[in-house]
């Protein structure tokens, strides 16, 4: 996200109240308009669906099917999103401008290309009583899914927000309206034609833009797989932050007891997805928090330091630098932890109004409030995560993301296996082990700061 705060600077700087609330409104929409625009697009289409006499169990198996797409998608690609962002960011440093088009356009390749030869064979052996068509579709919406984020990332680090909020929205809008359209003439098939057509006009718009941005001489490359050209270690950060997020759910849709099937061999669970889905929605302020304090206030003296240490400044200096970044990551971290503390009170307030507003049981309350918490800590986490990557601590944000892989896989198992009155706790216990570790490692890294920056590198 590096650059935003550049936008965010210029509405800080009218000093008004004014100003402070675009600014958060601002950082609120980058960093969670995309995946609020997504889901309120796939809740679209089951809610009109369901108004105009859909049968339920297809609008069930779709957002079932969907919510896979997202899961398996985002998996696999974490081996590449942040590496190949790193990638073109050594690209740009080093005014190598025309090896970034051509390497993006082998990187969407090798995804969609290993997407297909991955998931067709499997698909057509998991999914025996459902129609070719829907199989086929299955793996074209996978590959065009796995193609979105390597060209999402991309754009962000083209600092094209307000582009990706635009195409987000007008690909969302049509995958709602076509797959509405399409449902009335081929049911379930349709709604995925409709998701799948969607999709292909939200990635040809990404592409698009790219296009306009960047140009080369030659059409493709595959620089990227050189060695050297991507690190490992954010190969598997991606890939363990995707599986982590994704873990427990994964548990509990195939925990027999916590699970049903719905179409195939795919299966959810009804007791904890519905709350898990409710307490995401409450990081949106946490994410505006995250962006105006660590994008603003910490870059500002992150970029003094480091130029201060190449331009060869006074030691005093250098401290100086130091000792304010320090502050403000601190400061960023904790108004961070406080507007999620916030919004964790709120919904401790209001979730039994919640929950009957939706018409949903108030027997999911005591979830929904752990839920709660396990999400706040994931913000905190992410902002750790995203200090440790400005310093350059690839190895440490390996191991923390392993850490958080790990800790989800064991307290969900145990939460699992105590029983419905622990449901959550393990999300939640996995996060907060997480924090803490990862705080007790900035910490360190901090200390060691000049150090490292001028013994080791």
């Amino acid at each position: 996200m590096a650059g935003i705060g550049f936008e965010l600077r210029k509405l800080l700087k009218k000093q008004s109240f004014t100003g402070l609330i675009q600014a958060y409104t601002y950082a609120g929409l980058i960093g969670s308009g995309p995946w609020i625009l997504s889901i309120l697009g796939i809740m679209a289409i089951g809610l009109f669906s369901l108004s105009i006499g859909g049968l339920s169990i297809h609008v069930a198996q779709f957002q079932i099917t969907v919510t896979y797409l997202f899961m398996i998608s985002l998996v696999l690609t974490g081996f590449v999103q942040l590496s190949f962002t790193r990638f073109v960011a050594d690209r740009l440093f080093a005014k190598d401008d025309a090896a970034i088009l051509p390497n993006f356009n082998g990187l969407i390749l090798a995804v969609m290309t290993a997407s297909i030869i991955l998931t067709l064979p499997v698909v057509l052996y998991l999914f025996p009583y459902q129609s070719v068509l829907y199989r086929l579709l299955f793996v074209m919406a996978l590959s065009m899914l796995g193609a979105i984020w390597i060209a999402t990332v991309f754009l962000t680090g083209m600092k094209q927000y307000n582009a990706i909020l635009l195409i987000f929205f007008v690909g969302y809008s049509a995958t709602t309206a076509m797959a509405l359209g399409f449902r009335e003439i081929m049911g379930m098939e349709g709604l995925m034609i409709g998701f799948v057509m969607g999709h292909f006009l939200l990635l040809g718009g990404m592409i698009w833009l790219i296009y306009k941005n960047y140009r080369s001489d030659r059409f493709i490359a595959f620089d990227i797989w050189k060695r050297g050209a991507m690190y490992r270690s954010l190969m598997w950060t991606g890939f363990f932050f995707n599986l982590a997020v994704w873990a427990d759910k994964i548990m509990f849709w195939y925990y027999p007891p916590t699970s049903a099937q719905v179409i195939g061999p795919l299966r959810a669970s009804v007791i904890y997805d519905f709350p898990i889905f409710l307490s995401y929605l409450s990081v949106i302020p946490g994410m505006a928090v995250f962006l105006v304090r660590i994008e603003t206030d910490f870059v500002e003296y992150y970029n003094k330091f480091y130029d201060a240490v190449r331009e060869g400044a006074p030691l005093e200096y250098i401290e100086r630098m130091r000792n304010h970044m320090v502050y403000y990551a601190q400061r960023g971290l904790f108004d961070i932890a406080k507007i999620q503390g916030i919004a964790v009170l709120i919904t401790f307030a209001l979730g039994g109004q919640l929950l009957s507003w939706l018409g949903i049981s108030s027997l999911y309350l005591p979830l929904l409030f752990v839920a709660v918490v396990g999400a706040a800590l994931q913000v905190v986490m992410l902002g750790l995560l995203n200090v440790m990557f400005y310093l350059d601590q690839r190895r440490a944000v390996v191991t923390l993301t392993g850490i958080m892989l790990l800790a989800n896989i064991v307290f969900t198992g145990i939460s699992l296996k105590l029983g419905a009155a622990w449901f959550g706790y393990g999300f939640a216990l996995a996060m907060l082990t997480t924090v803490l570790v990862g705080l007790m490692m900035l910490k360190r890294k901090l200390q060691a700061l000049e150090y490292e920056t001028f013994m080791l590198q």
